[in-house]
């Protein structure tokens, strides 16, 4: 069976992944992998990252994080869109360890092939969105009704 996506070099930043075929929706595409830390292993090893604008870590539950910079995959290299193509699902552990949760990228559309895939990242920082913030999570994606940043609004206070 061919690959159904590539790896290469980016409009949008650095490296990206790209549509080998034609891709139909809801296609499960690739697991996000790398190793397991706690949040607080993360830390340590990254301080919190909101000020470097980069990151390979994807927070898969309360307790733990996919660290794709260590044993990572060609998925870390799929990048933030504002019209995203695909999204990243988190399969639960059916007997509940979070440890072996897991994440996939899928598409929500159908991909025509050389189209760059993007998910939104969803990324929510515990600090002021200040426009120096924005500047470092800015946005290339391009799209039409682009937000220029990659972070995302935080959640209203119930």
């Amino acid at each position: 069976m061919p690959a159904r996506i590539i790896t290469r070099r980016s409009a949008i930043h650095g490296n990206g992944v790209f549509a080998a075929t034609d891709i139909a929706t809801g296609t499960r595409l690739i697991q996000y992998r790398g190793r397991l830390l706690t949040h607080a292993e993360s830390d340590a090893l990254y301080g919190d990252g909101a000020d470097t604008g980069h990151t390979f870590l994807f927070a898969v539950n309360d307790d733990y994080v996919i660290d794709a910079y260590r044993q990572g995959n060609s998925a870390r290299w799929i990048n933030h869109g504002c019209a995203p193509n695909c999204e990243a699902v988190i399969e639960e552990d059916a007997g509940g360890d979070p440890r072996r949760d897991r994440v996939f990228i899928e598409s929500i559309r159908d991909i025509r092939k050389g189209e760059e895939l993007t998910y939104n990242y969803g990324i929510v920082l515990g600090v002021p969105h200040t426009r120096a913030m924005k500047r470092i999570w800015a946005c290339r994606c391009g799209a039409p009704r682009c937000s220029g940043t990659m972070l995302q609004p935080k959640r209203a206070r119930r």
